[in-house]
């Protein structure tokens, strides 16, 4: 009896981080079903068990960028009960752990080609920096000296993976952890 190959389901959020993947690669236009259709190994026509066309999937790799790379940080219940400093080593630690900073620069990029996708975006950031704002505010600090901090831990959040070298999760880290000591130093 000849053997039936069962047929490989494809989740939403494959379609999601796929597209994802796609618009850091090549930005929005790079996004083709065809394409990720081929790359996850499905025929096209699953595409449409999910989304009801591109423009449905753009908008919900936004929303799912937004729920799954950021609001899993900021709406995180034992992220806003730990003390300040603890607060900001976990969180960078989700960061690092999940790599969470991994479409941020193509968001950005996206966000500067369109006007929708900017507002959308801007968001987001800001639930992040008013995240980071409230913990520096409870550590203390006040005025310029807290936006410097607020600022200097974002980049570090969203650019290191980016602009340094590869380096192991347990190194990045320990440098987190030892930045976060500076941040927080008086």
């Amino acid at each position: 009896m000849p053997s039936v190959e069962k047929a490989r389901r494809v989740s939403k959020s494959d379609w999601l981080e796929a597209g994802l993947a796609a618009l850091a690669k090549g930005g929005e236009r790079s996004v083709r079903v065809d394409v990720l259709a081929k790359q996850l190994g499905v025929a096209r026509s699953g595409f449409y068990w999910h989304f009801k066309n591109r423009g449905e999937l753009l908008t919900e790799m936004l929303e799912y960028w937004t729920r799954e790379l950021t609001e899993s940080v900021t709406s995180n219940p034992k992220i806003h009960s730990a003390p300040p400093a603890e607060r900001l080593l976990a969180i960078a630690t989700l960061v690092i752990d999940g790599d969470l900073g991994r479409y941020d620069e193509a968001i950005r990029q996206w966000a500067r080609e369109d006007p929708s996708i900017e507002r959308h975006a801007k968001r987001a950031f800001s639930l992040r920096l008013d995240l980071f704002e409230a913990t520096f505010a409870e550590l203390g600090f006040e005025g310029e000296e807290r936006e410097m901090r607020v600022r200097l831990f974002a980049i570090y959040q969203a650019a290191e993976g980016a602009a340094i070298p590869p380096m192991s999760k347990a190194k990045r880290r320990r440098l987190a952890e030892m930045r976060v000591r500076m941040l927080i130093r008086r």
